[in-house]
């Protein structure tokens, strides 16, 4: 028999809603579900690593680069952001409580088979390199994740 699929598109930036996107693709995956997360746009700094990675760039991109948050642990929330502030506050009730954190959450993805794509348009829009990108990521087009959404029963778009 085969799977039920999820897909999610990540195009949001904000630490509230990739947890929220990490959550439901982990209880999905948990279910058994075949999970794809497309990232792009702003979604794709999720996945960044967090140390400077030296690449052969344009000034654009590189300003693009020095002006994004640099992954999971520097994204900032949708409400309440409060000049930084309110990213360490979530952080600490999520702690206080026993929930994963972002970090976390995509370590769990990765090892449950989540499978995360970056979009290679968005990449090349922004000037990111894969080598920027944590590792495990795969690198695909629009065409690869609406190959995957046709077939899926649950469609997000984070």
């Amino acid at each position: 028999m085969e799977k039920e699929k999820s897909t999610i598109v990540l195009f949001s930036g904000d630490l509230d809603k990739a947890i929220a996107a990490f959550i439901i693709a982990n209880g999905a995956a948990a279910y058994d579900h075949e999970v794809t997360i497309f990232f792009t746009f702003w979604g794709l700094n999720t996945m960044r690593k967090e140390e400077v990675v030296k690449t052969e760039k344009g000034l654009l991109e590189k300003m693009f680069g020095w002006m994004m948050p640099r992954g999971a642990n520097k994204l900032g929330l949708s409400k309440m952001n409060m000049a930084g502030m309110g990213p360490k506050m979530i952080k600490h009730v999520m702690k206080k409580h026993n929930a994963l954190s972002l970090p976390q959450l995509i370590e769990l993805a990765q090892e449950q088979g989540v499978k995360l794509v970056a979009c290679t348009m968005t990449m090349d829009l922004l000037g990111l390199k894969q080598e920027e990108l944590i590792d495990g990521m795969e690198f695909a087009g629009v065409a690869a994740y609406l190959g995957d959404a046709n077939g899926a029963k649950v469609n997000l778009f984070i």
